[in-house]
């Protein structure tokens, strides 16, 4: 299954760097969203030598069907608006 990152989580005047808000494809409820979490994800980098890098489904993120995922580390910037799957 796809998703897209959509942006890190943060609050007013922090960033959390490992942990992103993911949009995925055909879920817009938040009953379809719940079925996800504790599910894996990863995200591959672009380029010749691409690396993974894998995170966890943790929880559901508004009504609208997006959620958060915690990654292993820390996520560069080119990650936003990137594809991941969902394992």
């Amino acid at each position: 299954m796809k998703g897209k990152i959509t942006s890190f989580r943060r609050s007013r005047h922090t960033t959390k760097g490992n942990q992103m808000i993911l949009r995925v494809d055909k879920i817009d409820s938040k009953e379809d969203a719940e079925k996800l979490v504790g599910k894996k994800v990863v995200w591959k980098s672009p380029g010749k030598e691409a690396k993974e890098i894998k995170g966890e489904i943790t929880a559901i993120h508004g009504r609208n069907g997006f959620l958060r995922a915690r990654f292993e580390k820390g996520m560069p910037g080119q990650s936003l608006g990137s594809d991941v799957e969902i394992q």
